[in-house]
């Protein structure tokens, strides 16, 4: 487990960059093209720059909600997070072509 978001921790912000594109960065998973444009909705929505991406609004509001939802329950709203993440890099990987019929 890494610790993130916190000062002096090797997973943080990096100027206008949010701690997801440092993960990826660490791990050497930048050149995923999937990845790489989860890291700009994740962007947008944990730096407040929704114009970055269309889709950074909606996870910003999901996450908000789950907090909401989970108050203090931390592990609770990760696993519930997993899944929006999960969702969204699944959409990128195979369904960005799909149109609602």
């Amino acid at each position: 487990i890494f610790p993130f978001d916190i000062e002096g921790v090797e997973i943080s912000h990096e100027g206008e960059r949010c701690s997801f594109d440092t993960m990826l960065k660490l791990f050497g998973l930048e050149s995923d093209p999937s990845l790489a444009r989860l890291a700009l909705i994740v962007r947008g929505a944990d730096t407040a720059r929704h114009d970055l991406a269309p889709e950074a609004a909606g996870l910003h509001s999901a996450s908000l909600g789950l907090s909401a939802l989970h108050g203090d329950d931390d592990h609770g709203m990760i696993s519930d997070a997993f899944r929006i993440y999960d969702g969204l890099f699944a959409y990128l990987r195979f369904a960005t072509k799909e149109r609602h019929n």
